[in-house]
């Protein structure tokens, strides 16, 4: 696997710390559909000696997932995008199928270990906080209808994907509940996002395991799901929770409840040895400004110190 990392804000300075704590690769979130933006965009992160291969979050497809006016328009911009990524050398796209366009909380400010702060999910607090848009729509679209658009979706960028060498990883809901705010959710499960890897079978349809959306399930074996999605994972994001689905918060990688060795092992052994797997949302530590809640960049260092240690520790014996 690489270590790779989402850098809030993709500042210089950002960039020379994710180089010198030994990440290789750099995710970044949609950079418009200019390919000289992109370009620009891999020289600056490859003067740091790093290497920009993922793109992520605020992809505007909303008009996609609810097959509103514009979702045309919207299929376009992605295709221009995956044909972009495909001449700049990248080699993965991350999009979800969330309804309300990206993951929600109801807290940002929550304590955890020393005082740093984490997000937080309570399902009895009505007031979601959505992170990338406030895109909530109007219209509830039901489960057969958030279906019949991903394949829709899937159907247009595909094949594209497939001409440009670039793999497609989707995301699963978070919170990963089967209704939020009244509006269904498809893909909260991984049995869900391996039906949606299969709905357009590619080698390049794929899926972005989001291990702390699932251990926030509290249902699922993390270790044996790694196992059974094996090739179709494509991305990882790795962090961890306490608590469950209709209540959990964030943690520090080495103080939630999933077992994070035997995860990483069950990495290795799916045999996933280019695949980009980054730290995710991490706590606002002292001297983070919160301004950017899970990504700020001294839990960063944190956590990928601890990813390097379990690399380092791992052994097929063990």
């Amino acid at each position: 696997m690489k270590i790779a990392c989402l850098l809030t804000p993709l500042s210089d300075h950002n960039l020379s710390l994710a180089s010198q704590i030994g990440v290789e690769e750099i995710v970044a979130t949609f950079p418009g559909t200019d390919l000289g933006v992109l370009f620009d965009l891999r020289k600056r992160v490859e003067h740091f000696g790093l290497r920009l291969t993922t793109i992520e979050r605020f992809i505007p497809h909303h008009k996609i997932v609810h097959g509103l006016p514009g979702a045309d328009e919207q299929i376009a911009v992605i295709q221009q995008l995956i044909r972009n990524m495909g001449e700049a050398g990248l080699t993965t796209l991350c999009y979800n199928w969330m309804p309300s366009e990206d993951w929600n909380r109801t807290s940002v400010t929550t304590r955890e270990r020393g005082g740093a702060l984490v997000t937080e999910f309570n399902a009895a607090d009505k007031s979601y906080v959505p992170h990338g848009s406030d895109a909530r729509s109007e219209k509830h679209t039901s489960r057969d209808e958030l279906w019949n658009n991903l394949k829709t979706f899937q159907e247009a960028v595909v094949p594209v994907a497939e001409a440009a060498g670039i793999n497609l990883a989707i995301h699963p809901d978070d919170p990963p509940l089967d209704e939020l705010n009244g509006q269904p959710q498809i893909m909260s499960t991984p049995e869900a996002v391996k039906e949606a890897a299969r709905l357009v079978p590619s080698e390049r349809n794929g899926i972005c395991f989001c291990q702390g959306t699932f251990a926030s399930r509290g249902d699922i074996d993390i270790p044996k799901a790694i196992g059974e999605l094996g090739d179709l994972i494509k991305f990882i994001h790795f962090r961890d929770v306490m608590g469950e689905k209709e209540h959990f918060r964030e943690t520090f990688h080495d103080n939630g409840k999933t077992d994070m060795a035997a995860c990483w092992r069950a990495y290795e052994k799916a045999g996933l040895k280019d695949i980009p797997i980054r730290p995710d949302h991490v706590p606002s530590m002292t001297g983070d400004s919160n301004e950017f809640p899970g990504y700020e960049m001294q839990g960063r260092l944190f956590a990928v110190g601890f990813m390097k240690g379990l690399a380092a520790g791992y052994s097929p014996e063990n």
